[in-house]
């Protein structure tokens, strides 16, 4: 029996055509070690625990893999949630949704302290089908009723040892 190879560009991942077109405009030419094994899978529906070093592509591991989906099977409500320690980490990842996903209409939003809680009650009422969220204000709004978490499909946990050197341990259990 041959061993299966590793994809070596994009479109061997059979991504979505207007996430190929991203990832072509964003000039990424093959993907990441940790993408070619984690996308695989991921779009499989199947669990990913994944490590690597900063800069490696870890992001859009776990990005383009959730647009696809959506792009495959729209829908309303909060069908995403990415959980990361930090709200700089939350716009980066946002930043990352919103590069990936440029050629489509899948909107995300932002889940984080220091602003104010309307404009993302807003997002949530609107059925932003992704969001990024810092595990405090993820819980002030799971506390408060403001979001509804029995539609989430995929549970991203991004730096996931951070979170629980914080003390989140038990809120993420």
């Amino acid at each position: 029996m041959r061993e299966r190879r590793t994809p070596i560009t994009f479109q061997e991942l059979n991504l979505h055509p207007q996430l190929l077109k991203a990832v072509e405009s964003l000039g990424w030419a093959e993907p990441t070690p940790i993408q070619a094994q984690a996308i695989p899978i991921a779009l499989q529906g199947r669990d990913v625990l994944g490590g690597a070093q900063t800069g490696s592509g870890k992001t859009a591991a776990f990005v383009l893999p959730i647009l696809h989906k959506l792009l495959h099977s729209p829908s309303h409500g909060m069908k995403a949630l990415v959980l990361v320690p930090t709200r700089e980490l939350a716009m980066q990842v946002l930043e990352a949704v919103q590069d990936c996903g440029k050629f489509t209409n899948i909107k995300a939003g932002a889940v984080i302290g220091g602003v104010g809680y309307g404009a993302q009650r807003q997002s949530f009422s609107q059925g932003t089908p992704i969001q990024v969220a810092t595990p405090g204000r993820f819980l002030d709004h799971l506390r408060q009723h403001s979001m509804k978490v029995e539609g989430v499909e995929t549970l991203v946990l991004d730096e996931a040892d951070r979170m629980l050197d914080m003390g989140f341990i038990h809120d993420i259990r």
